[in-house]
């Protein structure tokens, strides 16, 4: 089968197929990048970056429960100036590796800054975090509103040429309404959605098992919350989607791709089973276009819209 079959294009970023991780998931070193892309991944995506260092907030910030992970890490990094030291030496040497970096701020001027920043130091796309759960003043509480959402996307479209992908959450009363601010605002895509806000409390203890109390819930329990996103998203607007959540297999892309995606990102199914999960689905993928007579990947585009 041709080696393209998988390719696609994502906000006029061509990738060689159609998989990606999740920010926030796994480090944000350089080392990792490489092991990422050699592992099978069409781009890399970072963890989020802000203008300054942030340390993590207090554990117990990571637990496993049910169908997956609920997590309150507040948004670490070493800070954008070394964030593009990184970036630039890594792109130096891997020229052909597409990073998208993820970036942060407490209004639309930091978001500018930072994404200016990681342009400059070479990053093939941006990915504006408007969506984590637990940060107060950044993530949700900025990407809950219409107009700093447009706001923020066009303030960034302004000053970078790269492809810039605002990455939404669900913990509104309309997604597809937050998804119309940032297209308005000029978002080359969409990338749907981050963790589902939520709480558990050890009955021992009596006492919330988070640090943070509240923290992100990821893994296969929130695949539908993702898809039933990518979907309205598609439905309403037809635009680039990047689908994310819940996804462990190459059934589950397919359900997002169906929907409207384009690419997925894979989170925490790579934290309990390993890189070699993205060479088994792009596997799988092509086995499965082969035995359906399929052509290509981008032939099924939002395909369950039609039938």
């Amino acid at each position: 089968m041709s080696k393209s079959v998988l390719r696609t294009v994502i906000g006029g970023l061509s990738i060689s197929n159609p998989l990606m991780n999740a920010s926030g998931v796994l480090s944000n070193t350089p080392g990792l990048w490489r092991r990422l892309y050699e592992s099978g991944a069409g781009a890399i995506v970072t963890k989020s970056v802000g203008l300054t260092e942030r340390e993590p907030y207090p554990g117990p910030n990571v637990v496993e429960i049910e169908c997956g992970l609920l997590n309150a890490m507040g948004l670490p990094n070493p800070g954008v100036e070394i964030l593009c030291e990184e970036l630039k030496a890594f792109k130096m040497e891997n020229p052909d590796i597409i990073v998208i970096v993820s970036v942060f701020g407490a209004n639309a001027d930091e978001f500018t800054r930072v994404a200016s920043s990681v342009e400059e130091a070479g990053a093939d796309a941006i990915e504006l975090n408007l969506s984590c759960p637990h940060a107060k003043g950044y993530g949700a509480e900025i990407g809950s509103n219409p107009k700093t959402v447009k706001e923020v996307v066009s303030n960034v479209k302004s000053v970078v040429k790269v492809p810039v992908f605002p990455k939404l959450t669900p913990n509104v009363t309309s997604i597809v309404e937050i998804a119309d601010a940032a297209l308005s605002g000029g978002a080359d895509g969409i990338v749907a959605i981050n963790s589902v806000k939520g709480i558990r409390i050890n009955v021992e203890l009596m006492r919330p098992v988070l640090g943070n109390v509240y923290g992100g819930y990821t893994g296969i329990g929130i695949l539908p919350i993702g898809i039933r996103a990518v979907w309205d998203i598609y439905e309403e607007f037809e635009c680039d989607i990047i689908g994310v959540g819940g996804i462990e297999s190459y059934k589950h892309v397919l359900e997002y791709i169906l929907a409207g995606a384009k690419a997925v990102q894979i989170g925490t199914a790579l934290y309990k089973r390993g890189l070699h999960l993205f060479r088994e689905i792009k596997d799988s993928l092509e086995k499965w276009l082969q035995e359906h007579n399929i052509n290509e990947l981008n032939d099924i585009i939002g395909l369950s819209h039609r039938r």
